[in-house]
Order: structure tokens, then sequence, then C-alpha cells
């Protein structure tokens, strides 16, 4: 018995030896062809995108013909085909992990519609108009990046669907049609900033006020998928002060692919309107000196006896204490 088992042992480990020689002589001899492979077609052609893609093709195959080939030098005495597919599967899945993860966002995308030919969405550091889904990335003409507000820069921008996966993504047009947009408009701190506020409320009721009752239906109909409420739609006009003035906020509805548009048409109406009135300018970075004995406030202008605010000395010619003629020469 002992005998028997050693010369089992002796023969596993012999069998176990050729099959190493013939495995690392199989993933030599892939590895050559593929390198010949490269060098042939870099020969061809100087082109970098298909040097790129033969260099791709070249190792995706050489790797699958090499678990074929490997996987059939270890498992030759084994009967079971589904363990011999299954180590198969599982050496393509980590060989091929980037497009499978593609076709798997492709189909993520087909089932729980994300976005659709059309859509504008912003996924990652990309912001664009879906213009084509496939079976490994969705592509998109390109806004923002040099082009100001949300506008085309002509670029098609080429994502992989496995993104949708791991990167961030939000649709502008799904659920709720529109955007909430807000233009700030500083004023001067010696503005009319009431009269402004209620000028800048007339521009917004006309521009913005007629987006209010489709977007009513359209937040209705989102509302049923999504937890999507809002107290009120219509535009409104915030205060708040800065540094350099009173900023005066506008925020309302908007299309976005009209954001640029509709914002143009506000600032020429405001423009307009502000250059009507005397007593509204806008504010911006200057230099300016202040004396505040002369431009303050009354309550703190010079007193009478000759001491200012706060223990300052009087201006000249105000509040001296002394008679007019005194020390003047007689006659």
């Amino acid at each position: 018995m002992a005998e028997f088992l050693q010369s089992l042992g002796d023969r596993i480990g012999d069998v176990t030896s050729q099959r190493l020689i013939q495995s690392a002589a199989i993933v030599i001899v892939l590895v050559l062809v593929r390198l010949l492979a490269v060098r042939i077609v870099a020969r061809w052609t100087d082109d970098v995108r298909i040097l790129y893609r033969a260099r791709k093709i070249a190792t995706y195959a050489s790797v699958v013909l090499g678990l074929i080939i490997v996987g059939r030098v270890w498992f030759q005495g084994v009967g079971s085909l589904a363990t011999f597919l299954g180590l198969l599967s599982a050496g393509i899945a980590i060989a091929l992990k980037d497009p499978i993860t593609s076709m798997a966002g492709w189909l993520f995308i087909l089932w729980r519609r994300p976005f659709a030919v059309g859509d504008r969405i912003e996924i990652g550091d990309h912001a664009g108009d879906v213009v084509d889904v496939r079976l490994f990335q969705f592509t998109l003409l390109e806004i923002r990046n040099w082009v100001d507000a949300d506008q085309s820069t002509g670029r098609l921008i080429h994502v992989p669907n496995g993104e949708v996966f791991t990167r961030p993504l939000a649709n502008f047009v799904r659920g709720f049609r529109y955007i909430w947009h807000e233009i700030p408009v500083l004023l001067t701190f010696e503005s009319d900033w009431r009269k402004a506020k209620s000028i800048l409320g007339e521009i917004l009721a006309e521009h913005a006020e007629t987006l209010t009752p489709d977007a009513e239906r359209r937040l209705q109909s989102a509302s049923r998928k999504y937890m999507i409420f809002y107290a009120t739609l219509t535009p409104i006009v915030y205060t708040t002060v800065r540094d350099s003035g009173v900023l005066l906020t506008m925020r309302f509805l908007c299309d976005p692919r009209r954001r640029r548009g509709t914002e143009q048409l506000m600032w020429e109406a405001i423009l307009e309107r502000f250059a009507e009135h005397v007593d509204i300018d806008f504010a911006y970075p200057t230099l300016r000196h202040f004396d505040h004995l002369r431009e303050g406030k009354p309550a703190m202008a010079p007193l009478q006896d000759g001491i200012g605010p706060r223990g300052t000395p009087a201006r000249a010619g105000q509040g001296s204490g002394a008679p007019a003629g005194d020390g003047a020469p007689d006659g």
C-alpha cells in the first residue's frame, strides 16, 4: 500500500511539472506573437490611434487564447466542462473588466433610463447633450468648458457606459424640466434699493412669469415619481448686503437650454430701466475717501462748543469759542 501511494505521488508530481512547463511555454509563445503582431502594425502605419487599438486587441486576444489553451492543458483529464467554463469566464471577466462593466452600464441605461438621447446631462467633470448611446459608450455634445454659460463647445465627448456606476450623474430635463437660475444685481448703498427691487420684480414678471403654469404641471407629474416639492414656483427677488453695496438676487425658473438667452433679455431690461433713474447705481470695486465729519449722519456732526463726536476737534471757523474781533487792531 505504501509503495502504491509513493508511486502515485511521483506520477502526480511528474504530471504537474509537465503541465507547468507546457503552460510557461504557451505564455511565452503568446507574448512573442503579441509583440510580433504589434511590430507588424507599427511598420504598416504611424497613426497612434491605430497602434493603440492594435495593442489593445492583441492583448485581449492573447489573454483569451492563453486561458483557453492553458485551461485545456490543466483540465485535460477532468470531465467537468462546467468547471473549465467557470474558470474561463472568471479569467475573461478579469481581463476584460472595463468592456464588461461598460456592457453592464449599457443594460442599466436601457433598463433604468437615467437619460436618453436628446437629454442634457452632467456626469463627473463633463456636461452636454446626449447624441448617441452604444454598447460600450455614449456620446455627449459638450457644453461649458471654455464657453460661458450652458452653450455648446462643438466637441464630442465619448464616455464609457461604466461611468454611470462610479460618477454622479445629473439630468437637466428628466423629472422636473426647469432649473432654478439666479441673477445677482449689486447696487451702491446710496441707491434707492426699494425702487430697484420693485423694478426687478416687474422685469421678472415680464420675462419669467410665463413659465410658471407649465412648470406646475411638470412638477405635479415629477412628484409622482420623485420626492420633489416646492412651496412656490413664482419668481422672487431676495435682498442682502455685501461689503460694497446692497445685493438684490433675482431667482426664477428657466429652461436649461435657454438660460443664457433669458439672462440676456433680463440684463438688457435691467440696464434700460435703471438708466431712467438717477438714484439707482451699480456698485463696483472703487477706492473712496470718506470724510466722517462732512458726510456722516447729522447726529454725528461737529458740536458748537468746539469738540466733535468722540472728542475730535471741530472744523475751522466753527465754535472756536473766541470773539470774532479778538486781537484785531483798533480803528
